[in-house]
């Protein structure tokens, strides 16, 4: 069996280094992928990402800048508690996604209360160093996000990846073609295939996800 997998780049280019997801999938798309790997670029789409998520992939990979206050450039693999997620209240389906912006749990609490069933899902994220809010002092991007609440609802700010956040954007990359390649090599029951493989990378961000205390 092949498993189906979606790579979807999230971030708003427009935010400095929230853009980060888009310049992974971007990079991703020029690299060759099985043919079963899907990558796209979603930006702020959150309709287009809710419909995607329920086009029956096996496993969903969400890349998106995560700040959760750790040292800028961190990589950060994620897997999110789906059966934790509450279907939005009160409201429906359509305001609790943003035209406009980006929540990505937002997006998969609504692809829940629409009976979508995604079989796994994996955020694999980076620790911003800045958002590129215009005016007043430097901040930190976590300190940012908590000002104005969620990373995709903010003022314009600067466009381009910080230099910190643009080097680990092939750090990234070897995570995600890693967790690729177990991926498949799990649903073809054979944990030796290495085909779009990079092993030393996988081992070296499940130990840092697991000292993170993320993955299950």
């Amino acid at each position: 069996m092949t498993a189906r997998i979606l790579i979807a780049g999230i971030g708003n280019i427009f935010f400095g280094d929230d853009a980060f997801g888009v310049e992974v999938a971007h990079r991703l798309m020029l690299r060759p992928q099985p043919a079963s790997v899907q990558v796209i670029d979603f930006g702020i789409r959150g309709f287009d990402l809710a419909y995607a998520l329920m086009n029956g992939y096996d496993v969903s990979i969400l890349v998106d800048a995560s700040p959760r206050g750790g040292v800028a450039g961190t990589v950060y693999t994620i897997e999110p508690d789906l059966r934790s997620l509450a279907a939005p209240q009160g409201q429906g389906v359509g305001p609790a996604i943003d035209g406009h912006s980006m929540d990505p749990m937002r997006v998969l609490a609504s692809v829940k209360a629409l009976g979508g069933d995604f079989k796994r899902v994996l955020v694999v994220g980076c620790e911003p160093e800045s958002l590129g809010i215009e005016g007043g002092e430097v901040v930190s991007a976590s300190d940012q996000a908590a000002d104005f609440g969620a990373l995709h609802e903010m003022p314009q700010g600067r466009m381009g990846l910080s230099p910190t956040v643009a080097a680990a954007v092939d750090v990234a990359i070897n995570v995600i073609e890693s967790l690729v390649c177990k991926i498949l090599a799990e649903a073809a029951g054979d944990a030796h295939v290495q085909s779009h493989a990079r092993p030393k990378a996988f081992a070296a961000a499940a130990e840092n996800s697991e000292r993170m205390g993320e993955r299950k």
